[in-house]
């Protein structure tokens, strides 16, 4: 098996994908499922310590997943951080 193939990306190589009752291409499913998840294709330029850093926590798994849950701790952690100084501005102003 070539490196970076799963056995799962070796089963979808030689299955008929559906969407719907249709037989589709492995494009056209790969686009489907990435729309119903609200994913999007991107092109980024990373540095590499970044990359093996993430390659080694993932192990097995894909380590652009990590890399993606990563981005939404991050603007999850920028909001809860907005938040709590908004309501400290406004108990400080009140008091």
């Amino acid at each position: 098996m070539p490196y970076g193939t799963t056995e799962i990306d070796a089963d979808l190589r030689f299955s008929h994908l559906r969407v719907g009752l249709k037989d589709v291409s492995r494009e056209a499913f790969s686009a489907a499922v990435n729309a119903r998840l609200g994913k999007q294709r991107v092109s980024i330029m990373l540095d590499g310590l970044i990359i093996a850093f993430f390659k080694a926590k993932a192990g097995g798994r894909r380590y652009q997943t990590l890399i993606n849950q990563a981005l939404h701790q991050a603007t999850t952690g920028e909001q809860i951080e907005s938040t709590l100084r908004r309501v400290i501005r406004e108990e400080l102003h009140t008091a």
